[in-house]
């Protein structure tokens, strides 16, 4: 067992409410550090990084009757009316018509137990089928009070709107079934599992003149990450492309997101098996930028380990903490014992933070307030 401690801790020495100094090795509930930096470099596979254009998700949506409610559904609503009362028409159900032979929604104004309400479903990015099911989301448009207990009447989706006329747009899916609350404090917003049935194909193309595109993930996307993953097709023997006594390269990073790749002529009749290769090439110096993601709503931070900031004092209500650039300038200690106490890093500064027990949302605002003013070394995403 280590001998008593005699010194007295940072803390202890500091004024009350200042800070200058503390090891904490416990668990930071605010705070997760993750490896790597602005310096750091790993090992990881080009599909790790990347995805292949083409391969997106599409959303379908339509606009649909949910019946069966207790009560709880818009009352009195006109879109509501009328699409029930010529749903009731097409059925072969009468109700009153007017001069035009239209039915008269107005008979319908009263029926509380019906709610207008918005269908979406995705598809995934490797496309579906004819006859394959989907989960798809129920949200009320108007005044319903809630869907529980609802049943969604078959309600067709179409996809994004691509020409002038919105009647023109292709009916993709069919939803309908019972819904069921995910969050009961939501109680306008449900799910169907299973409730959508795609009635066309969805064939997501990856393949353009020739060529694949890769796509850097958002938190990789960078001149330096690019030009890497150019550099690693274009030294595969395999991967270039025959022109008489030449070779050449078949890879070109035409931004700092996208990099275009030609099929070579080997792998022509097998695409498949080509962007497979593609995505399986190892990478072993990937730059990474260094990022400081703060979601707001839950009062979350994730911060590299090598994230550094400028050396600076924080006062927040009755707190000082002072985050100096030396040895002798500052008693400032990181978290390891093994960096560098001379430079400073954001994950100890959030530690000395919940050391004093700040409120999460009090060390989001000191991080959006070193962030304006350029002391933290990184680039900082605020999540909603």
């Amino acid at each position: 067992m280590p001998a008593a401690q005699t010194t007295p801790w940072p803390w202890q020495r500091a004024r009350p409410g200042t800070w200058r100094g503390v090891a904490c090795l416990g668990i930071v509930p605010l705070l997760l550090t993750l490896s790597g930096g602005r310096a750091a470099f790993g090992e990881s596979l080009v599909g790790d990084i990347c995805r292949v254009k083409g391969q997106e998700s599409n959303t379908l949506h339509g606009v649909g009757l949910v019946v069966g409610l207790n009560g709880t559904g818009d009352g009195t609503l006109a879109p509501k009316d009328r699409g029930l009362a010529r749903l009731l028409q097409l059925m072969g159900t009468p109700i009153g018509t007017d001069t035009n032979g239209a039915p008269l929604a107005s008979e319908l104004k009263d029926v509380k137990n019906v709610a207008l309400v918005s269908v979406t479903a995705e598809i995934p990015a490797q496309g579906g089928r004819e006859g394959d099911q989907l989960d798809c989301t129920v949200t009320s448009i108007a005044s319903a009070k809630s869907l529980d207990g609802g049943v969604l009447l078959q309600t067709p989706l179409v996809g994004p709107m691509t020409g002038s006329n919105p009647g023109q747009r292709r009916v993709y899916a069919v939803a309908q079934g019972a819904i069921y609350l995910e969050d009961k404090n939501n109680a306008v917003r449900g799910r169907i599992s299973n409730g959508c049935r795609l009635e066309a194909d969805f064939f997501n193309p990856f393949v353009k003149d020739g060529t694949i595109t890769l796509v850097l993930n958002k938190s990789h996307a960078g001149f330096a990450a690019a030009q890497e993953v150019q550099d690693l097709i274009n030294q595969q023997p395999d991967f270039r492309t025959d022109d008489g006594p030449n070779t050449l390269p078949v890879a070109k990073a035409i931004d700092q997101l996208n990099i275009e790749v030609k099929i070579p002529r080997f792998y022509q009749d097998d695409p498949v098996l080509f962007a497979s290769l593609l995505l399986r090439q190892r990478l072993y110096a990937v730059p990474s930028q260094s990022r400081v993601v703060v979601n707001e709503r839950v009062g979350a931070v994730v911060v590299g380990a090598d994230v550094e900031i400028k050396p600076t004092v924080v006062t927040h209500n009755d707190t000082v903490v002072d985050i100096g650039g030396g040895r002798t300038a500052s008693q400032f200690v990181a978290v390891d014992p093994g960096e560098d106490a001379t430079v400073p890093k954001l994950k100890a500064l959030l530690s000395a933070l919940n050391a004093l027990q700040v409120s999460a949302q009090a060390k989001i605002d000191i991080i959006r307030v070193l962030d304006e003013q350029g002391a933290i070394l990184a680039h900082v995403v605020y999540v909603k």
